[in-house]
Parts: structure tokens; C-alpha cells; sequence
């Protein structure tokens, strides 16, 4: 009896331990209209609500935020009991766990054919956007940059409810007609990490990382001349839609991006009058439900609101592509055709191409260095490291007596490249070459490294260490030097697929093909903060205006800034038809003239890597026919998706009817602007599907469009009617599209996938969408 009293008390002191550690941050929806009128406010019912499920014991949960705009209910911090409870009060609709996220790290607008010059281009037909309102949810804003002054705009948009937040180090003069709103949400960041530490981050929406500082220019940067990053890339910055104005809402901080913040910032955004969002943030796949992101841009698209967000920096292993939900704009990266050059020069006479930006005092020219691996034995600190923590340079891995006086060869990887640089700089070796591991394929990306560096793709580091490896085996050592080009413009060949672009296929919805377009995305000039040095690394005591990044995290502003400018010239386009003009104009050719390439691989690239292809903002605004979407296509979606009404009720607030959807057909006869044929071989030899479309003519009056089809190898595709005849603008009709495909000799779980497409053509415009044909053989 003892035994099991002391057993009993022993679990009571652990669960009242445990009370605040296993409290994690829950969204919770609310049914709206069902408040009892007995509480004034929402907020006062769902505090009731929230300390109904409370033990007595237990100290009262806080509300973290409350929703009202694309999401109605709350967040709080909750034992996994207290979440069990909510859920089953009859006015609850979901209980969501949070999840963490994180960012997704001067040539491009005339790359992409943006002119000032052009007197009948995009940038003339909308005024440079100047009444648009962008909002960045991101890292904040360093309001004082060039890019963000307000000379020649016109008063706020009239429309416009938002505000400027002020703290000490962001005062009310922070925000003027360029930045007319900033806001901050970091309540969700500090319930699981605790209180901020106010020296290493800014408690308001000032910028202490840069991403949100570069991305908000790239969306919408005025021009500013003369702008480089260390001497490089010299010439004029902006933005893709200069006169927008910005509106930044910081919810990313020192430990990720909070989902509760995040969807706060959406909540906000939308309520404050925000034309377009950019979410240059991403993190694991989940379905639609369980998914922050895609509830808030759906609450926004529903509103008229354009969201793009960046799919992800998990390239080029397949399947890696994020913020798939086909209400928002995936953006994927591509390269320009500028570049960095500085290579590597060995001591056998071999020179291998590399890429850096930097600009310090330089290796001496003619004199050869001598040369190590990081991995190799003799490399570890103490030698209590192992080869593999050498290897890839992490803090305090390499032994200064192996380093001094050395170029030194890292591997990519765990930390980050500059960080590299700054051990090996610790260390005492006078330069690095950063190789790309296998997965990295022979994807470059230029740093601002803090020391003399370079990056070499996976062969040209697997040919160094031969060498390396040569040498020590004979009498003379291994040397080497880099030698620093500058600036080359005029790279051929460009696009290419940048190496860390999330690819499809969809994992959430194979049917719907992810990435939806890719924009520049590599080695990208913009503004960027006072206070951090351009490598990001905390010892890095330089400072500059501009900074060049690499990520999805940069090509997705680029197109937040295009559809800005096409709502600008079209404003009664949805931002369904505004992401079908710019994924039906898209390109799949680069400036050879041939199919872009994949970086990682030096192949060609496919639909997976770029989707419809990359963005031709000119084309863009004059598509011919877009594929709209009414929110009754998503519910439907959503029904053909096997959800619940009440998972699809957590997405769009309203009571789902599903007796539509089976008109609609399957989950494929979303009004998409491409096409996506699944197929699962049961043994049969000949399977088939069809597509619904339905086309919105807004080109001109009496127009004839004639269909072009490029089979996948392999199927017969049929499209009826093969011609559409259009006697106005505004009207809309329907086509069907039929594959039928022939089993392939697949091994058990494997999948083929081959490509094709659909053109629709007046003469004058052309209405292009990629068709993707996957056969899956089940296990």
C-alpha cells in the first residue's frame, strides 16, 4: 500500500512538473455566429472557452492572439489533455498544433524584360503599381534604405486601414507613403521560446536578419543608382513594381517563423487592405487542414488577394516543393544571366570554374598556396574531431596547425558557407574552396565570404581532392589560388533551374503540379540592413546597402511584385486569372534558344523542376484566356479530396456542401491553369482519364482559338472542340481534354512520369499548359 501511495504521489508531482513542459501552442477554430450573446466580444467567450478544459490547478492559459479576418478563433499554449477537451465543446471546429517554419534563403527586372524606358510595357500600363498595396510577412524592414524612400508618390491609397507600429527603435517617422504599414507579431515566437532577447533581436518591425529588408525591395524597391554589394554587380536596383507601396508584417525571429504569428500576420494583412502577400517562408508539407499558411492564403484569395510564397530551397531531390495549395502562387528559382566568376587554379595548371562575391584584400596575384582537405585526418582539431566534422569545417574542427597559411578545401553542409570561411579563418588559412557535396550536384551560389573563397560544383571538388590526394603521394605538396573576375553579364545559358529549387511532384496533391513557375532566384541584388554584415556571419563588421542572396526566398517577391503590377493594369482580374497569365505566358526556353537546364545536373530540366516554366512579365499581360477559379471550384476541390466537411470547414469558415462535387468530377477538374494525370496500374494495360476546362476570354472580340497538342510519349491525348470561338471579351468556354495511356514496365512502388502540353492559339496569343502524365506501379 505504501509502495502504490508513493507511486501515485510520485505521478502527481511529475504531471504537475510536466504541467508547463509539455504545453505546446494550439490554433483553435471557432464556429463564429454560435457566440452566446451573453459575451460582449468573441475574445471574452473564448477565454470562457479556455478555462473551461483548464484543471483547477493548472495556471490560466493566455490567449496568444485572436482572429477575425481569414480565420475565426484563437491561439493558446495547451497540454495535449486541455487540446483533447476543447475539441470535443460543440462550437470548437479544429484544434491545430503549431508548426515552425523557416525562411527560405540588380539584373533581374531588366532580365525579365521590365524597362522604364518601354512607353506601352507593364510598367507604363499600371503606373508602376503605384495605388497597390504589397504586404511581406517576414523578417521586418530596415525602413531607412534608399529603396524604401517615398520622393514622388502620391498620398496613402484612400483604401488603406493599416498602421505603423512604433517602438524605441522604430519611430513613427520610420514609415512614410513607400512603407505605409509594419507590424510585428511574436507572441507564438515567445510562448515556446520565452521572452526574446532584446540585444540580438529588435522587439518592433525593424529588421535584425536582412531576408525581410531584401525581399521587401525586390517586391517593390524604388530605383537607386548607383547600387552594388561590394563593388559587385554595379548598376541600378529595383524593385519589380517601384512605386507600390509595402506593408510589412514581421513574424520570423531568431528561433523560425511561429505558425500562430504567421497567421496573425495574415489575419492583419487582410484586414488592413493589402492587395498582394509574399511569404518567402516555408517549412513540412501537411494536408490543407493542419496547414497555417494555406488557411490564411486561402481567407486572403477569398478576399480578392494575390499570395505567392516560395517553394522551397529542398532541391533537387523530387517531392521537395512546399506551400502547394492551389489557391497560392508556388514560386520556384531560376538563375539570370549575370554572374560572379572566381576559379581555382591548381599547381598541376588545371582551372576550374567556381563563384564568390568578395571583395577583401585578395590572394597575391602569380603566387601559388599551399593546398589541404579539410576531411583528411590530420585536419581535426586535438585530434578528438572526427573527419567528418573537418570536413565539413564546423566550429572549432580544424587544427590551426594544419590551416595556417593554407587554402583550405570544405565540404557543404550542416553549417553555413560563410560560416565556413570564418572557422577556417579562425583556424589561420588564408583562403577556402567550398565543394558541393553529391546531393549539391554542380549548383553554385555566389556568398560574400569574409575570407578569400570560392564554391566548386561536386566534380570539380571530387577532381581538387584527387589532386590533393596526387600530391601527397609524391614530392611536390598540393597548391593553389582563386582567381577573382568581378561581374560577368551576358551568361549563357540562362534560365537555368538554380540547383536548390524545390521540385514536384506535389505531395499533397499529385494532381495539381507544383511548382507553378520559377523566377530569379539566384545571386539577387537588393537592400539590405545596417546592422548586419553581408556574409551573416555575427563576427562579419562590414556594412552595405545591398546585399546579393540566394533562394526561392528572393524569386517569390519577384512575382508578389508582378501580380501587383498585372492587378494594377487589370484590376477586376481574380488572383486565379493573374496566376494564369503568368503560368500560360511562361517560358520553358532559355537564351540559347533550347530547353532550360537543370543546374544540379547540366541536363535538361522538366515540369517538375519549373512547372509552367519561368515568368515573361510582358507576355503576362495580355494572355489571350486565363482558367479562373471561384471559390466553389475549391470547395469542390476540396470535397474531390477526400476531406470532411469539417476539414474543409476549418479551410474556408463556411459549412461545406459536397453533393457539387461529384459533377465536378475528381480532384484533377480544378480549373488549373496545367494538368496532372495520375495513373495507378492495377494490372490494367489501357487506362484513361479526362479534363474539364473552362477558358475566360480577355484578349479580343471575335477570336478563334485552335488547339496544338504535344502528347506525352507514350499517350493519346484528344481535346474537344478543338476550336473555341469567342464573339466577346468576358466570355467563358469549355473544352475537355482526354488522355489514355498504355501500361509501362515498372518495378513494384516506382513511378514514370513524361511530359507534354496543350496550346491554345489566336495568331496573336498563344495559351500554353504543360501536361504531366505519371504511371505508378503500387507495391
Amino acid at each position: 500500500m505504501a509502495l502504490f501511495l508513493f507511486f501515485f504521489l510520485s505521478l502527481l508531482s511529475l504531471a504537475s512538473s510536466a504541467s508547463r513542459a509539455d504545453h505546446k501552442t494550439f490554433i483553435v477554430e471557432v464556429q463564429n455566429d454560435a457566440k452566446p450573446s451573453i459575451f460582449t466580444t468573441h475574445k471574452l467567450w473564448y477565454e470562457s472557452s479556455l478555462s473551461s478544459v483548464l484543471s483547477p490547478d493548472s495556471t490560466p492559459a493566455q490567449l496568444l492572439h485572436v482572429y477575425d479576418t481569414v480565420f475565426h478563433g484563437f491561439s493558446a499554449r495547451l497540454s495535449p489533455t486541455e487540446a483533447l477537451k476543447l475539441q470535443t465543446l460543440p462550437h470548437i471546429v479544429a484544434v491545430i498544433p503549431e508548426q515552425v517554419r523557416h525562411l527560405q534563403t540588380t539584373r533581374s527586372p531588366h532580365f525579365l524584360g521590365l524597362k522604364t524606358t518601354d512607353s506601352a510595357g507593364l510598367l507604363k500600363e499600371s503606373d508602376f503599381g503605384s495605388d497597390l498595396v504589397i504586404g511581406v510577412i517576414d523578417t521586418g524592414i530596415w525602413p531607412e534604405r534608399q529603396s524604401f524612400n517615398d520622393r514622388d508618390l502620391g498620398p496613402v491609397p484612400s483604401k488603406w486601414k493599416g498602421q505603423c507600429v512604433t517602438a524605441k527603435d522604430f519611430g513613427s517617422g520610420s514609415c512614410n507613403k513607400k512603407l505605409i504599414g509594419a507590424r510585428f507579431f511574436c507572441d507564438g515566437y515567445e510562448a515556446t521560446n520565452g521572452k526574446m532577447n532584446e540585444t540580438s533581436e529588435f522587439r518592433s518591425p525593424r529588421d535584425s536578419d536582412g531576408h525581410g529588408t531584401h525581399t521587401a525591395s525586390i517586391a517593390a524597391g524604388r530605383y537607386v543608382f548607383p547600387a552594388s554589394t561590394l563593388g559587385y554587380a554595379k548598376g541600378v536596383a529595383s524593385g519589380m513594381a517601384p512605386k507600390a507601396r509595402l506593408a510589412v508584417y514581421k513574424v520570423c525571429w531568431n528561433a523560425g517563423c511561429y505558425d500562430s504569428d504567421i497567421l496573425a500576420a495574415f489575419d492583419s494583412a487582410v484586414a488592413d487592405g493589402v492587395d498582394v502577400i509574399s511569404l518567402s517562408v516555408g517549412g513540412v508539407v501537411v494536408p490543407y487542414y493542419l496547414d497555417a499558411i494555406a488557411i490564411g492564403a486561402f481567407g486572403a484569395a477569398e478576399k480578392g488577394i494575390f499570395v505567392s510564397a516560395s517553394a522551397g530551397n529542398g532541391g533537387p531531390g523530387g517531392l521537395t516543393v512546399t506551400n502547394v495549395a492551389p489557391w497560392v502562387a508556388t514560386i520556384g528559382a531560376g538563375t539570370i544571366d549575370r554572374d560572379f566568376p572566381a576559379d581555382v587554379k591548381l599547381g598541376n595548371g588545371k582551372v576550374l570554374p567556381g563563384v564568390s562575391v568578395y571583395n577583401g584584400p585578395g590572394l597575391s596575384p602569380g603566387r601559388m598556396y599551399p593546398l589541404v582537405y579539410a576531411g583528411t585526418s590530420s585536419g581535426g582539431a586535438g585530434g578528438g574531431v572526427d573527419g567528418y566534422s573537418s570536413s565539413l569545417c564546423l566550429e572549432g574542427s580544424l587544427d590551426p596547425d594544419f590551416a595556417r597559411g593554407k587554402i583550405v578545401l570544405c565540404d557543404r553542409g550542416i553549417n553555413s558557407r560563410a560560416a565556413k570561411g570564418e572557422v577556417v579563418k579562425k583556424a589561420g588559412g588564408i583562403g577556402m574552396i567550398l565543394a558541393n557535396g553529391v546531393f549539391d550536384g554542380e549548383g553554385l551560389v555566389a556568398d560574400c565570404h569574409i575570407l578569400p573563397a570560392t564554391s566548386v560544383g561536386a566534380s570539380n571538388g571530387d577532381e581538387i581532392r584527387r589532386y590533393i590526394d596526387s600530391a601527397s603521394k609524391s614530392k611536390s605538396p598540393a597548391t593553389a589560388t582563386i582567381v577573382f573576375k568581378g561581374t560577368r553579364l551576358g551568361v549563357k545559358p540562362a534560365p537555368v533551374v538554380a540547383s536548390f529549387s524545390a521540385r514536384g511532384p506535389n505531395p499533397e496533391t499529385p494532381e495539381i503540379l507544383k511548382p507553378d513557375v520559377i523566377a530569379p532566384g539566384l545571386n539577387i541584388l537588393a537592400a539590405w540592413p545596417d546592422k548586419v554584415g553581408p556574409s551573416g556571419v555575427a563576427s562579419d563588421k562590414r556594412r552595405t546597402e545591398f546585399n546579393i542572396l540566394s533562394g526561392t526566398s528572393m524569386a517569390c517577391p519577384h512575382v508578389s511584385g508582378l501580380a501587383a503590377l498585372l492587378k494594377a493594369a487589370h484590376p477586376e482580374w481574380s488572383p486565379a486569372a493573374i496566376k494564369s497569365a503568368l503560368m500560360t505566358t511562361a517560358y520553358t526556353v532559355d537564351n540559347r534558344g533550347e530547353t532550360m537546364l537543370d543546374e544540379s545536373s547540366g541536363n535538361t530540366s522538366t515540369v517538375l523542376d519549373f512547372g509552367s516554366g519561368h515568368v515573361h512579365p510582358t507576355k503576362a499581360l495580355n494572355p489571350g484566356l486565363v482558367y479562373d477559379i471561384t471559390l466553389m471550384d475549391y470547395v469542390d476541390f476540396l470535397c474531390n479530396s477526400n476531406y470532411t466537411t469539417n476539414n474543409i470547414q476549418v479551410i474556408t469558415r463556411k459549412h461545406a456542401d459536397c453533393s457539387g462535387a461529384k459533377r465536378a468530377g475528381h480532384i484533377g477538374n480544378l480549373n488549373y491553369p496545367s494538368f496532372s494525370a495520375v495513373f495507378q496500374q492495377y494490372g490494367k494495360h489501357k487506362m484513361s482519364t479526362h479534363f474539364i476546362r473552362r477558358v475566360t476570354n480577355v484578349g479580343d472580340p471575335n477570336s478563334v482559338y485552335k488547339v496544338t497538342i504535344r502528347p506525352p510519349s507514350g499517350t493519346v491525348v484528344t481535346v474537344e472542340p478543338e476550336q473555341l470561338v469567342f464573339r466577346r471579351v468576358g466570355q467563358k468556354l469549355n473544352f475537355l481534354l482526354r488522355v489514355q495511356a498504355t501500361a509501362v514496365k515498372l518495378a513494384p512502388g516506382s513511378t514514370s512520369l513524361k511530359s507534354g502540353s496543350i496550346v491554345w492559339s489566336d495568331g496573336k496569343h498563344d495559351v500554353t499548359s504543360p501536361l504531366i502524365v505519371t504511371m505508378q506501379q503500387p507495391l
